[in-house]
Parts: structure tokens; C-alpha cells; sequence
């Protein structure tokens, strides 16, 4: 049975490259994917992802897999960088052709209201200020409201200038999105109280720490705060160089472990040396979030999704094994 799982089809030709030359330094090291996970820092979980396409490793983990197989990190980290571009313009790709198919849907629902309809008013040809219609019935042009009346013209009514149906489209996008931002705005003000007492409340609490927005993040974090409760701290980007581990105790023949990112402001359990059906869970000793829990597989490690913490000693780890032993990290300690 072959050792590695195709890569992807869909795989830009460098990222594949990359994988392909991951793959071959880790077997020539001889070392299983536990191995590996063991020495870098990085769980086995995620370099099954790094090194069968499905996840870009982070340069961390890189220059980590460099040290333990005795490579090169120059040449590495090189093919890494080109990787890493070649990743983010797929990602772009993709993101263009949702965005082309969002605007698709909606042109589509747009034009179910859009269109000159056999009863709509059609100004005069020019400016738009032509001939209308007076009270007496005849008609006055736009320099002489008194002018005499006199019949309508027997032809038929003048066509409508090109490009008037995109016009009217467009007032009524406009119209629509007004209305959109009136109808949020008194639903915001009507959460707020509106006022009064329940305004003053609203004052008085205290306001949360604002997270970094994406530019403020390095290169590589998609989230920070209460945006990476409940996320993979691998797949965000907040693990390898951005982690520590802040507490370490032994539940049984267990390591549990709570690793932090002062980066995305988050925390999350780690447990190692454990065995299938073993769980561990983070909880905050500051906040009333639900705590988040993994569960070790056929691999002997698991981490838990993450939770944000203002500090690393606000976090707590605790682990429950299939024996009955069970035990916590030390909060702060």
C-alpha cells in the first residue's frame, strides 16, 4: 500500500512541487509523520494536511522540518516563498469566482424588478426635461409653463434613450440599498434601547479589547480574538512560530499542555502520549465562553479548537482519560 495519498488534481504546479519535495525529505529521514509532528512542534493532524496538498505548511514548520532532516533551510524556505504566492493567487482565483457568481445572482434577482415595464412614464428625448403633459391636457414645454394648449401629437411616443434601463436598474439599486441602510439603522438603535436608561447601561459596560484587523495581522493569520473561538489554530494560522506552550502537567501517562498565541489573542489544549478515546478541553477562568474540546483518534495527540483569552494564564487545560484518571493544568501557573 503506497505510503502517500495523490495529490490533489486541482493543486497549482508549484504547491504541488513543494509537497512532492516535503514528502521526499521526509522519507528519506526515514521518520513516520508521528515522528516528525513529535520533533517539529507541529501535530501529526496537520502535516497529514501539509504534506498531502490540502493545507500550504506555514514557514514555521518548514524551517522545523529543515532542522530535523538535516536540510538546507535556504533552499527550503525559497521554495516555500514561491509556494506561498503561488497558494494565495488560487485562494484569489477562487474568491473572484464566487465574487463573479454572487454579482451573477444578484444582477439576476435585480432584473426581476428592473426593465421599462408597457406602463411606465418615458421622459422626452435630450435632457429629460422635455414636453410633459399639463392639467388642460395639452401639453407645455420646459421654457413656457403658461404656453396655450394645443393637441397632442398623433405620432407614437419618442423611444427611450440607450442605456436608460441600466439607468433606472441603478436608481433602483440605490433606492434598495438606502432602504437596506434605514431599516439596519433602526434595528441597531432599537438593540441600543434608543436611549434613556437603557443608553446609559450601554455606556457603563465596559467594552472588550478591539482585536488587530487583517492588516495589522503577519502574513499568514486569518483571525484574532472572539474571530478564532471555535477555529483549527493550524488552518488560521496561529500555531508553529506564533504559539508557546504556557502550561504543562501529566494526566496519568498523558501530557497535557495549554498552548497560547499572544498573536491572535487565543489559547487552546494539547494533549500527547495519550490513547484513542482520551479528551482534553480548554476553559477560560475569565469569561463565560463554552469550552472547546478534542478528542484523541488512532493518533496518541489532539488539540482542541481554540478559545479566546486575554492572557495565557486565563487558560486551563484538562484531560479525561478512558482510564478514569483525569486532571487540569494549573491556571496562571
Amino acid at each position: 500500500m503506497p505510503r502517500w495519498k495523490a495529490l490533489p488534481e486541482e493543486l497549482d504546479p508549484q504547491v504541488r512541487e513543494f509537497a512532492t519535495q516535503l514528502r521526499r525529505l521526509v522519507d528519506k529521514s526515514g521518520l513516520s509523520i508521528a515522528a516528525v509532528a513529535d520533533r517539529t512542534g507541529y501535530s501529526k493532524t496537520s502535516w497529514e494536511r501539509y504534506l498531502n496538498g490540502r493545507l500550504l505548511a506555514p514557514k514555521g514548520a518548514i524551517v522545523a522540518l529543515a532542522e530535523v532532516t538535516g536540510t538546507n533551510p535556504l533552499h527550503l524556505t525559497t521554495m516555500w516563498e514561491l509556494s506561498e504566492r503561488a497558494w494565495s493567487r488560487s485562494e484569489m482565483r477562487h474568491d473572484m469566482t464566487m465574487e463573479a457568481i454572487r454579482i451573477t445572482q444578484a444582477r439576476d434577482a435585480l432584473g426581476e424588478f428592473g426593465g421599462d415595464g408597457p406602463g411606465a412614464s418615458r421622459p422626452g428625448p435630450g435632457t429629460g426635461t422635455g414636453p410633459r403633459p399639463a392639467a388642460s391636457g395639452g401639453w407645455h414645454g420646459p421654457e413656457s409653463p403658461a404656453a396655450p394648449p394645443r393637441p397632442p401629437a398623433a405620432s407614437p411616443a419618442p423611444p427611450a434613450a440607450p442605456g436608460r434601463g441600466r439607468r433606472r436598474t441603478a436608481i433602483f439599486v440605490t433606492a434598495l440599498v438606502g432602504a437596506l441602510l434605514v431599516i439596519a439603522g433602526a434595528v441597531l438603535l432599537t438593540d441600543l434601547g434608543g436611549g434613556g436608561d437603557d443608553t446609559a447601561k450601554v455606556a457603563e459596560s465596559p467594552s472588550a479589547k478591539p482585536s488587530p484587523t487583517a492588516s495589522e495581522l503577519p502574513a499568514g493569520v486569518k483571525c484574532a480574538g472572539d474571530d478564532c473561538t471555535g477555529e483549527d489554530p493550524e488552518l488560521m494560522g496561529c500555531g508553529g512560530e506564533f504559539a508557546e506552550t504556557a502550561t504543562t502537567t501529566k494526566v496519568g501517562t498523558a501530557v497535557v499542555e495549554v498552548r497560547y498565541s499572544e498573536t491572535c489573542g487565543v489559547a487552546w489544549a494539547r494533549i500527547t502520549e495519550a490513547a484513542p478515546g482520551d479528551t482534553v478541553e480548554i476553559t477560560s477562568t475569565q469569561g463565560d465562553d463554552q469550552p472547546q474540546t478534542g478528542t484523541v483518534n488512532a493518533d496518541k495527540d489532539a488539540y482542541t479548537p481554540m478559545l479566546a483569552v486575554p492572557s495565557a494564564a486565563a487558560a486551563e487545560a484538562c484531560a479525561t482519560l478512558t482510564t478514569g484518571v483525569e486532571g487540569c493544568t494549573t491556571a496562571g501557573g
